[in-house]
Protein backbone atom coordinates (compact mmCIF):
# COMPACT_ATOMS: atom_id res chain seq x y z
CA UNK A 1 0.00 0.00 0.00
CA UNK A 2 1.13 3.65 -0.76
CA UNK A 3 0.71 6.63 0.61
CA UNK A 4 0.57 10.30 -0.71
CA UNK A 5 0.04 12.49 2.35
CA UNK A 6 -0.54 15.61 1.98
CA UNK A 7 -2.14 19.14 3.85
CA UNK A 8 -6.00 18.28 3.17
CA UNK A 9 -6.17 14.79 1.95
CA UNK A 10 -4.22 11.30 1.79
CA UNK A 11 -4.17 9.64 -1.30
CA UNK A 12 -3.94 5.47 -1.05
CA UNK A 13 -3.02 3.30 -3.53
CA UNK A 14 -2.82 -0.68 -3.21
CA UNK A 15 -0.95 -3.32 -5.48
CA UNK A 16 -2.75 -6.50 -6.54
CA UNK A 17 -1.71 -9.85 -4.34
CA UNK A 18 1.53 -10.35 -6.84
CA UNK A 19 3.01 -7.01 -6.14
CA UNK A 20 2.78 -6.12 -9.83
CA UNK A 21 0.45 -3.32 -10.75
CA UNK A 22 -0.23 -0.71 -8.26
CA UNK A 23 -4.11 1.07 -8.88
CA UNK A 24 -5.42 4.23 -6.93
CA UNK A 25 -7.82 3.32 -4.02
CA UNK A 26 -9.22 6.41 -2.31
CA UNK A 27 -8.43 9.24 -0.79
CA UNK A 28 -8.96 10.30 3.16
CA UNK A 29 -9.99 13.55 3.81
CA UNK A 30 -7.45 14.93 6.36
CA UNK A 31 -9.53 15.20 9.91
CA UNK A 32 -7.42 14.67 12.77
CA UNK A 33 -4.29 12.73 13.42
CA UNK A 34 -5.78 9.65 14.93
CA UNK A 35 -9.35 9.61 12.69
CA UNK A 36 -7.00 10.05 9.81
CA UNK A 37 -4.49 6.96 10.75
CA UNK A 38 -7.37 4.78 12.13
CA UNK A 39 -8.50 5.01 8.56
CA UNK A 40 -4.94 4.16 7.37
CA UNK A 41 -4.84 0.76 9.70
CA UNK A 42 -8.18 -0.29 8.64
CA UNK A 43 -7.57 -0.19 5.10
CA UNK A 44 -4.04 -1.68 5.76
CA UNK A 45 -5.73 -4.68 7.33
CA UNK A 46 -8.56 -5.27 5.36
CA UNK A 47 -6.24 -5.69 2.37
CA UNK A 48 -3.76 -7.60 4.16
CA UNK A 49 -1.04 -5.30 3.47
CA UNK A 50 2.47 -6.43 4.30
CA UNK A 51 4.29 -2.71 3.50
CA UNK A 52 3.18 0.82 3.74
CA UNK A 53 5.15 3.35 1.17
CA UNK A 54 4.96 6.61 1.99
CA UNK A 55 5.76 9.21 -0.15
CA UNK A 56 8.44 11.70 0.94
CA UNK A 57 8.44 14.78 -0.79
CA UNK A 58 12.27 15.94 -1.13
CA UNK A 59 12.66 19.94 -2.42
CA UNK A 60 14.14 19.40 -6.35
CA UNK A 61 17.36 20.16 -4.49
CA UNK A 62 17.49 16.96 -2.97
CA UNK A 63 17.08 18.35 0.48
CA UNK A 64 14.28 17.22 3.06
CA UNK A 65 11.43 20.45 3.31
CA UNK A 66 8.68 21.51 5.32
CA UNK A 67 6.11 19.62 3.75
CA UNK A 68 8.64 16.43 4.32
CA UNK A 69 9.07 16.80 8.03
CA UNK A 70 5.08 16.81 8.27
CA UNK A 71 5.18 13.62 6.66
CA UNK A 72 7.54 12.11 8.97
CA UNK A 73 5.35 13.37 12.26
CA UNK A 74 2.63 12.22 10.54
CA UNK A 75 3.87 8.53 10.06
CA UNK A 76 5.47 8.46 13.85
CA UNK A 77 1.25 8.13 14.17
CA UNK A 78 0.98 5.43 12.27
CA UNK A 79 3.88 3.47 13.67
CA UNK A 80 2.09 3.77 16.82
CA UNK A 81 -1.39 1.99 15.77
CA UNK A 82 0.62 -1.04 13.80
CA UNK A 83 3.49 -3.00 12.88
CA UNK A 84 3.54 -3.11 9.37
CA UNK A 85 6.51 -1.93 8.44
CA UNK A 86 6.90 1.43 6.66
CA UNK A 87 9.21 2.59 4.07
CA UNK A 88 9.70 6.06 2.52
CA UNK A 89 10.10 6.65 -1.58
CA UNK A 90 10.73 9.89 -2.62
CA UNK A 91 7.63 11.12 -4.44
CA UNK A 92 9.05 14.53 -6.26
CA UNK A 93 6.83 15.36 -8.96
CA UNK A 94 4.65 12.37 -8.35
CA UNK A 95 1.37 14.69 -8.00
CA UNK A 96 1.85 16.72 -10.61
CA UNK A 97 2.45 13.45 -13.04
CA UNK A 98 -0.81 11.94 -11.77
CA UNK A 99 -2.91 15.40 -13.04
CA UNK A 100 -1.78 15.00 -16.06
CA UNK A 101 -2.26 11.46 -16.43
CA UNK A 102 -5.91 12.20 -15.30
CA UNK A 103 -6.30 15.27 -17.37
CA UNK A 104 -4.84 13.20 -20.35
CA UNK A 105 -7.60 10.08 -19.62
CA UNK A 106 -10.50 12.26 -18.43
CA UNK A 107 -10.81 10.33 -15.47
CA UNK A 108 -12.03 12.60 -12.70
CA UNK A 109 -13.93 9.71 -10.31
CA UNK A 110 -13.68 12.14 -7.21
CA UNK A 111 -12.90 9.13 -5.13
CA UNK A 112 -9.67 8.71 -6.26
CA UNK A 113 -8.31 12.47 -7.39
CA UNK A 114 -5.15 12.93 -8.18
CA UNK A 115 -3.83 12.23 -4.40
CA UNK A 116 -5.14 7.93 -5.10
CA UNK A 117 -3.56 8.78 -8.62
CA UNK A 118 -0.01 10.09 -7.08
CA UNK A 119 0.06 7.39 -4.43
CA UNK A 120 -0.04 4.59 -7.02
CA UNK A 121 2.67 5.98 -9.17
CA UNK A 122 4.61 6.02 -5.85
CA UNK A 123 3.91 2.32 -5.23
CA UNK A 124 4.11 1.35 -9.17
CA UNK A 125 7.98 2.73 -8.98
CA UNK A 126 8.45 0.94 -5.69
CA UNK A 127 7.25 -2.44 -7.05
CA UNK A 128 9.07 -1.67 -10.47
CA UNK A 129 12.15 -1.54 -8.14
CA UNK A 130 11.70 -4.83 -6.86
CA UNK A 131 11.09 -6.48 -10.24
CA UNK A 132 14.92 -7.12 -10.74
CA UNK A 133 14.93 -8.56 -7.32
CA UNK A 134 11.83 -10.84 -7.60
CA UNK A 135 13.30 -12.25 -11.08
CA UNK A 136 16.48 -12.50 -9.61
CA UNK A 137 15.26 -15.05 -6.58
CA UNK A 138 13.07 -17.19 -8.43
CA UNK A 139 15.97 -17.63 -10.88
CA UNK A 140 18.24 -18.72 -8.11
CA UNK A 141 15.03 -20.86 -6.55
CA UNK A 142 15.11 -22.37 -9.96
CA UNK A 143 19.00 -23.52 -10.13
CA UNK A 144 18.24 -24.85 -6.55
CA UNK A 145 15.29 -27.08 -7.33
Amino acid sequence: MALDVGDARIGVAISDPLGIIATPLTIISRQDVDVDVKAIVDIARKNDVGRIIVGLPFSMDGTLGTQAEKVREFTTHISRYTDIPLEYRDERLSTVVAKRMLQQTRKTNRDTRYDAAAAALILQGYLEDLLPLKEYQEDEDAETE
